[in-house]
């Protein structure tokens, strides 16, 4: 293994264990998350279940008829011939600045999709509209992680890859330890991609998991979002979903890039 691999490895190891121990915001902890807590002992157990059961039915639309209108919203073409011209670039010659540019593409992405969250959160929100939208929501999580993938040269079209991008949705929105296993499920599970073996799997049950992750995440926020209060908290949460995962999205592909060098033995050709 080159020394510039070794590197981007341990540069994303790094901010996995950042992105997984990153300490909670004093103010919130101190001043928002006890009225939260407050807020949501005060929730019905069958909003929650009524939530819970809307994002696995947004996840069903989405991943069994939603690939080709989440298509239409980029030009998959496009990404993958950027993707092959920076890929033909790292092969050529490996350097930090040829790996930056595949980050700089997942990057845009990320920002571009969370921008849009925040105008369809605040517009929703303001209108009163709760439950309506989690469709539209998880369809714009889904684009910006195959758009992500895209930039990393995985094609996201298989079941078994779908379950990793579940999987990713888990690992950035869990809490506590639940989140660090399934961090060592989603490496666990790509490591099986890499090494083009049949993992077993279950979809349908990965995506009623998620569906409980996800809609525990943001159950408060969704709450007072489906009674109007203010439109801005619909955005915000939004916002901070979409970032959040595609940040542990972009480290995860990346890793299955840099797996992939080290596998075809790439790196020779390298400058720092």
């Amino acid at each position: 293994m080159s020394d510039m691999l070794k590197r981007q490895l341990h540069s994303i190891a790094k901010k996995e264990e950042n992105f997984l121990g990153r300490a909670e915001n004093a103010f919130l902890r101190d001043t928002v998350a006890p009225v939260m807590d407050k807020i949501e002992s005060k929730i019905p157990e069958k909003i929650r279940e009524t939530l819970n059961a809307a994002f696995y039915s947004g996840f069903r639309l989405v991943f069994e008829h939603g690939d080709k209108i989440i298509e239409k919203s980029y030009n998959k073409g496009k990404l993958e011939l950027k993707h092959d011209v920076n890929n033909y670039a790292v092969d050529k010659l490996m350097s930090r600045k040829t790996l930056d540019t595949l980050d700089r593409d997942a990057n845009i992405t990320a920002i571009k999709n969370a921008s849009i969250s925040v105008v369809e959160g605040g517009a929703l929100g303001a209108f009163g509209i709760g439950l309506p939208d989690i469709p539209v929501l998880i369809g714009l999580i889904v684009k910006t992680i195959y758009e992500i993938s895209i930039s990393y040269g995985v094609d996201y079209k298989s079941d078994k890859e779908k379950y990793f991008i579940l999987l990713i949705i888990c690992g950035a929105m869990a809490k506590g330890e639940d989140q660090r296993t399934f961090n060592h499920q989603t490496d666990s599970f790509a490591a099986s991609l890499e090494r083009e073996e049949e993992p077993v799997f279950d979809l349908e049950r990965m995506m009623r998991i998620t569906s409980k992750i996800l809609s525990e995440a943001m159950l408060t926020a969704k709450f007072i979002q489906g009674f109007a209060v203010v439109g801005v908290i619909g955005a915000a949460v939004n916002y901070r979903i979409i970032r959040k995962i595609s940040t542990y999205a972009g480290l995860k592909y990346k890793k299955r890039y840099i797996h992939k060098k080290i596998t075809e033995g790439r790196g020779e050709k390298q400058v720092d």
